[in-house]
């Protein structure tokens, strides 16, 4: 019978999952949430807590990369050893602790979260939590230790650009079926950090919007000042350079990604 990965008992999922929602809290600025996600970080995961004891091993397995096979057949062999000396009934409380918090704190929406290394967390939590015939088990060890000896993550690479494409895909057809526009460098580079936004946690793309919003800005400004406008064009501008100082505050989402890709558009018509 195949044993099947419950991500809410994979301690390093549970752990991963509060981070990326952290995350996004702190983007959209939501700062109750933020610390409801902060308490929970340090109830849980403080140092020396068994779920922090767990969470190490995990990390060993999933995060050590490029070392030699023999060092990682060691490190394999040695989170086994640790691990078998938790108390596997106190883990099992504490993660129905977190969880059940989770839920009323937070939202179950939480376990949605897409965290990278999803595949090596369950593989490790099979690895650690399962009986398995030996043939499976060596298997399972053989792959896990490949991951750490290659230099290459192909895993994350093949899990991830399908789901890309497909997003990509539907929000350019929409765009371009509004605007019935080719798409310009600028924007087709908005398009990408908004798609990878879903795997890194969105940091990226706010960097490019604040960057962008910048460039838009002052190209529409030199534009004002370069050319004779009326009084009332030159207020209607200001308006918007105000409006679009605003973005930066608003929740990153598709609303305001078009609004950036009609603003691109602008700015090229007016250096053209």
């Amino acid at each position: 019978m195949k044993h099947r990965h419950n991500k809410k008992r994979n301690t390093a999922f549970l752990y991963e999952s509060l981070v990326r929602e952290l995350t996004k809290t702190i983007i959209n600025e939501d700062d109750k949430k933020k610390s409801e996600i902060v308490s929970l970080i340090k109830e849980f995961f403080k140092k020396d807590s068994l779920l922090a004891k767990e969470l190490e091993l995990y990390k060993t397995l999933c995060e050590v990369k490029e070392v030699k096979p023999r060092i990682a057949e060691k490190l394999i062999k040695e989170a086994k050893s640790q691990y078998d000396k938790l108390e596997k009934k106190k883990i099992f409380q504490e993660q129905s602790r977190l969880i059940k918090k989770i839920n009323k704190a937070l939202s179950s929406s939480v376990y949605d979260n897409y965290v990278p290394q999803y595949k090596s967390l369950a593989s490790v939590y099979q690895l650690f939590n399962k009986e398995m015939v030996p043939k499976k088990k060596v298997l399972l060890e053989e792959k896990i230790l490949m991951e750490m000896v290659d230099t290459t993550d192909v895993t994350e690479e093949v899990t991830t650009k399908p789901y890309n494409k497909l997003i990509m895909k539907t929000f350019v057809k929409n765009f371009n079926s509004e605007y019935k526009e080719n798409l310009l460098s600028e924007q087709k580079d908005l398009l990408n950090k908004y798609i990878m936004s879903f795997n890194n946690n969105g940091l990226e793309l706010k960097i490019f919007l604040n960057e962008e919003i910048s460039r838009i800005k002052e190209t529409i400004r030199e534009y004002i000042e370069t050319n004779n406008e009326s009084e009332e064009i030159k207020g209607k501008t200001n308006k918007l350079l105000l409006t679009i100082e605003g973005f930066k505050k608003e929740k990153i989402g598709s609303e305001i990604i078009t609004k950036i890709l009609k603003l691109q558009n602008l700015v090229k018509e007016i250096i053209n």
